[in-house]
């Protein structure tokens, strides 16, 4: 476990120093394996900034077959894209949506492409440690809080739990419908 940590204390070092892409980049990420809700959030600020700017998602395309820089198109396979970057693209026809396991590489390509972007959204990006986002929104789920919880194999903590302070917003996800005041501001302090 000692040598776990230090290899990530060692990554984000080198996160905070990553250079970042030539267009602006907003990552939707979490420092926990799965379920925290990155998809639907990255759909949610594709439906509020699509009409006033270019967009562009860049995704590993986890699980995909295909090789390298590939753009999506509705009619992709989810062997090739990977299931959530189809989905998107299937949402949301009009955007630009790629997949690169080299996220260097493919903000290059986005930036670079005919279209002119002007944003590109780093689905689960957080811990990809040579760019660095312009904007990080951490994603934290409210059933099981990252404070709370222990690394893997133990947990479901893929990063340091001081990660979070990283973050340029939080955002708690699966809360329930009616929260008490008190509960908010516990909430708040250990984030």
């Amino acid at each position: 476990m000692f040598l776990y940590k230090a290899i990530l204390r060692r990554r984000a070092a080198q996160w905070r120093k990553a250079p970042g892409a030539a267009v602006p980049t907003v990552c939707v990420g979490n420092i926990t394996v799965g379920g925290t809700g990155k998809t639907p959030h990255t759909e949610m600020i594709l439906r509020l900034l699509t009409q006033a700017v270019r967009i562009s998602v860049l995704s590993r395309g986890y699980k995909r077959k295909s090789k390298g820089f590939q753009y999506v198109r509705t009619d992709s396979s989810a062997s090739f894209a990977g299931d959530e970057p189809l989905q998107i693209k299937r949402k949301f026809p009009e955007v630009t949506v790629a997949v690169d396991k080299d996220r260097v590489e493919g903000c290059r390509l986005l930036a670079e492409d005919g279209e002119g972007k002007s944003v590109i959204i780093l689905d689960d990006a957080f811990q990809y440690h040579r760019l660095h986002a312009d904007l990080n929104i951490v994603l934290v789920d409210f059933n099981r809080p990252v404070w709370k919880d222990c690394m893997l194999p133990f947990g479901r903590l893929r990063d340091l739990p001081e990660r979070i302070a990283d973050a340029d917003i939080v955002i708690i996800t699966k809360c329930p419908r009616w929260l008490e005041d008190e509960r908010k501001q516990e909430i708040e302090r250990q984030v």
